[in-house]
């Protein structure tokens, strides 16, 4: 069972991972005051990258669904945060570049990190049906909280660090989407018009809007290395923290095992954030962000051409001598020499 959430749960990260780089692309062509708005979205149905972006995004989530059908919300969402590490050879054909050293290092932390926390955690049971209430509102008002928190310090930060808070809050909501979506696979034992008939869905559909519009936000407002790492980190820890919490799934959390699992915690999140800061990775946006005209060499900025001085037009000469204007004075105390060739 494992071994299927596993292969599916990779499969999804894949998509997702593609679906990230067409959104950012797209998203980063908008203006800043369609930020935070449902403009925005209208805006980017209406381009095709965005659209493929999507329809990448929807397939990830649907094999994300099929892991969690087969393995608990503590194995799955570690192994969907591999997503960025699915991004970091894609964005490197698309603009040509061979990966570095801190690349390799951050992919190899993800991985060892992920692998540890499997292995040592080993997280297992749970249940996501006929959960009272107050569950509910206590897990779910708290990923709220969480989102809104993050919102309101975004607005009042600089432009890449509110796309990172803005990253965050679309992370929490995604882990949340996660839960509801374990949820709703639930309720598939009393059939499909049970499950449409319940409230799950329907949480669930506007769960996923909010989050999809505070991440293409976080895309417009700065390149894809302020926003993906706090995504991808948020979400898997919002979705183990719930299902732990909520759907009283077990980990191991005692002796040495326990410090494993820690450090493999530690060495997710250095890898994500290494991989998603790579050079590679946010080449494409800042290029498209900073130089309009042209692609940039280097990943920064580019400068502008410095002006190209006049130079001054060189004095006139008649036979041997500057010609003098009208309005010419000669320098007090100088006595001009005779003219040899003057009769």
């Amino acid at each position: 069972m494992h071994a299927a959430a596993l292969g599916a749960g990779l499969g999804g990260a894949l998509l997702i991972a593609v679906g990230f780089v067409l959104q950012q692309k797209a998203a980063e062509q908008e203006p800043p005051d369609e930020r935070l708005s449902f403009r925005l979205l209208v805006q980017l149905v209406r381009r095709p990258m965005w659209l493929g972006g999507i329809a990448a995004m929807i397939g990830g989530q649907i094999l994300g669904a099929v892991a969690l059908g087969q393995g608990t919300l503590a194995l799955v969402e570690p192994i969907m945060a591999t997503n960025v590490l699915f991004a970091l050879p894609l964005s490197a054909v698309w603009h040509r570049r061979r990966l570095g050293v801190l690349e390799w290092v951050g992919a190899v932390s993800l991985i060892a990190g992920l692998a540890a926390f499997v292995a040592a955690g080993n997280p297992h049971g749970g249940s996501a049906t006929h959960l009272p209430w107050p569950n509910w509102l206590i897990g779910a008002g708290s990923i709220a909280l969480v989102a809104a928190a993050a919102v309101a310090l975004g607005r009042r930060s600089s432009t890449n660090r509110e796309a990172t808070f803005l990253a965050v809050a679309a992370g929490v909501l995604y882990g949340l989407q996660d839960a509801l979506t374990a949820r709703a696979e639930a309720g598939l034992s009393s059939g499909i018009v049970g499950m449409l008939t319940s409230w799950p869905p329907f949480v669930l559909l506007a769960v996923a809007v909010v989050a999809l519009l505070l991440n293409q936000s976080a895309f417009e407002a700065a390149p894809l290395d302020a926003s993906l790492p706090a995504t991808t980190v948020a979400e898997p820890l919002a979705g183990i923290a719930f299902g732990v919490g909520v759907y009283s799934e077990h980990l191991t959390l005692h002796g040495p095992l326990l410090v494993i699992e820690l450090l493999g915690v530690v060495a997710m999140v250095v890898g994500v954030v290494l991989v998603a800061r790579s050079p590679v990775v946010t080449m494409g946006s800042r290029a498209g962000r900073c130089a309009p005209a042209g692609p940039d060499v280097s990943g920064g900025e580019a400068a502008a051409p410095a002006p190209t001085p006049t130079p001054a037009p060189a004095p006139a000469r008649s036979h041997g001598r500057p010609v003098r204007g009208r309005d010419s004075r000669r320098a007090p105390g100088v006595i001009r020499s005779p003219d040899p060739g003057r009769p």
